[in-house]
């Protein structure tokens, strides 16, 4: 079979380690890189002394690629994103695929005209954990499900043409609506400015699902502890996911609160039964997620599969981002979302 011919677009934070593992790919050929900084491409020539570097993306347009992987600021992935596909490129772009979501159902019906792959890079729908964690939200073994709480915490990195919810909340989104298999009913959201003005560091966002099942986001550039936590509170168990253990990502608590029986009516009647058992710790094996997810594009474009994180699914956490921003600028009211 002949290798993917790949082209990676940013090299600044997250494409060097985009660019390792298409290089490492059996069925991709990496072919170029571009970005506009003289230092980053010296770097990524040292490393990758036989893949030709540009300045400019459009360059790449002449080198007989296949795909493009878009790893540059979020502001610019809707124009690059939809340059390629025009030139019949298949593309791969970093989350939040785009800011609008008119932008993003405009680049889905782009590539769906053309026949083209468009996979957004939402990571955490490749971690093991994760899938092991829906299976056990899936499986009923946790029960009827009373909510979900996550937070993504740390100090930095502080960006001046975005804000904590654009950065962050797409991570926790993108779990969020794997693990339920469903789109949320209504969003609120309220942030804070605390370094600079109107650029929120530190927000809260609060989802409704079918079913009646909230969802809690708590995501900060300004925590002076690192945390990457998802809690799933069931009628029968309890699951959290913690992505900074280097091993026991995920832990089952057979804790709950059993329903009282009322007997005449008396609040000194009122006598919950809490249960309170073993803490299973599962065994995942464990594979580099961004391994998982590169892999996963190359099979997409040989095979002709829609990705996991399809434009489509990319589009929808744009939606629901929308909707975050709207509230805050409406003091916090509740929007419902209109699918």
């Amino acid at each position: 079979m002949t290798a993917v011919k790949v082209g990676i677009i940013g090299y600044g934070y997250w494409g060097p380690n985009l660019t390792r593992n298409f290089y490492e790919l059996p069925n991709a050929e990496l072919t170029a890189i571009a970005d506009l900084s003289d230092e980053r491409l010296k770097q990524a020539a040292m490393k990758y002394p036989h893949v030709a570097v540009r300045h400019d993306h459009h360059e790449l347009f002449d080198l007989g690629l296949d795909a493009v992987v878009i790893a540059t600021p979020p502001i610019t992935h809707y124009s690059i994103a939809k340059e390629c596909l025009e030139h019949n490129l298949h593309v791969f772009v970093e989350k939040p695929i785009t800011l609008k979501s008119e932008h993003a159902r405009e680049l889905i019906e782009l590539a769906d005209s053309k026949g083209l792959i468009l996979m957004v890079g939402h990571i955490f729908e490749y971690n093991s954990a994760v899938h092991a964690l829906k299976k056990y939200i899936d499986s009923g073994e946790l029960g009827d499900i009373y909510y979900l709480d996550t937070a993504r915490l740390s100090l930095g990195l502080f960006q001046r043409d975005s804000n904590v919810i654009w950065d962050l909340a797409p991570h926790d989104i993108s779990i969020l609506l794997y693990l339920l298999g469903k789109k949320p009913i209504s969003v609120s959201a309220q942030g804070t400015p605390c370094v600079f003005e109107n650029i929120f560091d530190v927000a809260y966002l609060n989802m409704v699902f079918p079913g009646n099942i909230p969802a809690y986001i708590h995501v900060s550039w300004l925590d002076p502890c690192k945390v990457r936590r998802i809690t799933v509170v069931g009628s029968k168990k309890m699951a959290v996911y913690n992505d900074v253990e280097n091993e026991q990502k995920i832990k089952i608590y057979d804790k709950g609160v059993d329903r009282p029986e009322y007997t005449n009516g008396g609040f000194g009647e009122f006598h919950c039964n809490y249960h309170s058992g073993d803490i299973t710790i599962p065994t995942i094996r464990f594979v580099e997620p961004l391994k998982q997810e590169c892999q996963h594009f190359i099979d997409c474009i040989v095979n002709h599969t829609k990705p996991t994180s399809s434009g489509r699914e990319g589009m929808d956490v744009v939606k629901i981002l929308e909707t975050a921003q709207l509230s805050m600028s409406n003091g916090h009211g509740h929007e419902v979302i209109t699918w």
